[in-house]
């Protein structure tokens, strides 16, 4: 297995089911790099979250994609087997416009294939018409 500072995560055409050759997204092993090499006045939870899911996504043996759905995008499209599952992720979804901005993406995908938002939050926890939100906590433990 080799190692790298960077992976990359190619953008996925939800719909027609095939990789964009565009617009990679990079995530960094080791945050505390990024915090030194990109500096900010506030602390970015939100990617910070994002990030390990990432990398949880793979460490579980899942293909990490980017999806892409029309103007929309999901965090990520995991694929194992054939199989697929999106994912949202977010710090926080207890502002309205913070999940309704989570959700549009998910309920504009039309398969049948497992929709799952994270969230540190456990106050939005629930199903809603069959998107799944769970404390991304509870999921990184399962």
């Amino acid at each position: 297995m080799e190692s790298f500072i960077f992976y990359p995560a190619e953008r996925f055409d939800i719909v027609g089911k095939q990789l964009l050759k565009v617009n990679k997204k990079m995530y960094m092993v080791d945050l505390g790099l990024r915090n030194h090499i990109l500096p900010r006045k506030r602390y970015d939870l939100g990617f910070s979250v994002e990030n390990i899911v990432f990398f949880e996504l793979l460490r579980r043996g899942y293909q990490v994609n980017i999806g892409k759905h029309g103007s929309t995008e999901v965090d990520f499209v995991a694929q194992k087997q054939g199989i697929l599952t999106y994912y949202q992720v977010t710090a926080d979804m207890t502002a309205e416009e913070t999940f309704e901005r989570e959700m549009r993406p998910l309920r504009g995908i039309q398969d049948n294939y497992e929709k799952v938002v994270l969230t540190l939050d456990r106050f939005s926890l629930g199903n809603y018409d069959g998107i799944k939100v769970v404390n991304v906590m509870d999921w990184l433990l399962e």
